[in-house]
């Protein structure tokens, strides 16, 4: 198993938002974490990226208990972050905000190499390389958040909530890339409050209400599930 979150308990100062959870992401896996505004899903990512730290539990990466990690050596282990809002640095270009992704290659072919299969996958970065982040349209800075969590070649991505504020044609669009990473090889959780689609582009899903796992199992099983179909999908 490459990742697995045991009985994680965190929060804020004293209170706790997230209790006791159990979630595992394998090799080559899409997995989702699903659930409304609210209940810990982001935490959860904060929290495997050492950017707050479990009260009780073990976070296990690729063998690893990165609990006392700092953010960087997590990154450093192999884990990329695309966060929920994007957080690009939008006074600089495309190609600054990759190549800032990229900072742990340490040779210039290897650089370059990534550089190129990133424009590949995002043609429209490649257009927009010299262009300022902050002046891009939503969906360019999107693809350019996930580019940059990809430069470093990661053993696994978390993006948060990637279809945010994005029109239907684009989400699609996105989601296409988003399946191409995977198939390229590298695992992904995916936090994401369109459940319908998380649902479908993932193997396996956790849904979490209040800060607690209430169900997981086999997305495309959940997908048939009465309470998430009422709750979530929007099936009366």
């Amino acid at each position: 198993m490459l990742l697995q979150i045991n009985d994680i308990t965190a929060g804020y100062g004293e209170s706790n938002v997230l209790h006791k959870i159990n979630i595992q992401v394998d090799k080559g896996e899409i997995v989702s974490l699903i659930g409304s505004n609210g209940v810990g899903k982001t935490t959860t990512l904060r929290c495997i990226m050492g950017i707050i730290r479990p009260k009780t539990g073990s976070i296990i990466f690729d063998g690893k208990n990165v609990n006392k990690f700092s953010s960087h050596k997590i990154a450093s282990a192999g884990i990329s972050y695309s966060p929920e809002g994007r957080e690009l640095f939008g006074n600089l270009s495309v190609y600054e905000n990759l190549r800032i992704g990229g900072y742990l290659i340490q040779n210039y072919q290897d650089m370059r190499n990534r550089l190129e299969w990133v424009y590949e996958l995002f043609p429209k970065l490649y257009e927009r390389k010299n262009q300022i982040a902050s002046s891009l349209s939503g969906g360019e800075q999107q693809m350019l958040a996930i580019a940059r969590a990809i430069m470093p070649s990661p053993k696994l991505i978390l993006l948060d909530e990637p279809s945010l504020g994005l029109a239907p044609i684009i989400v699609d669009h996105i989601f296409e890339k988003i399946l191409e990473i995977n198939q390229s090889g590298t695992p992904i959780l995916l936090v994401e409050q369109n459940s319908d689609l998380a649902l479908e582009v993932s193997k396996h899903s956790y849904i979490m209400e209040k800060g607690q796992i209430r169900l997981e199992g086999n997305s495309k099983e959940l997908l048939k599930n009465d309470y998430i179909k009422n709750t979530y999908l929007g099936v009366a």
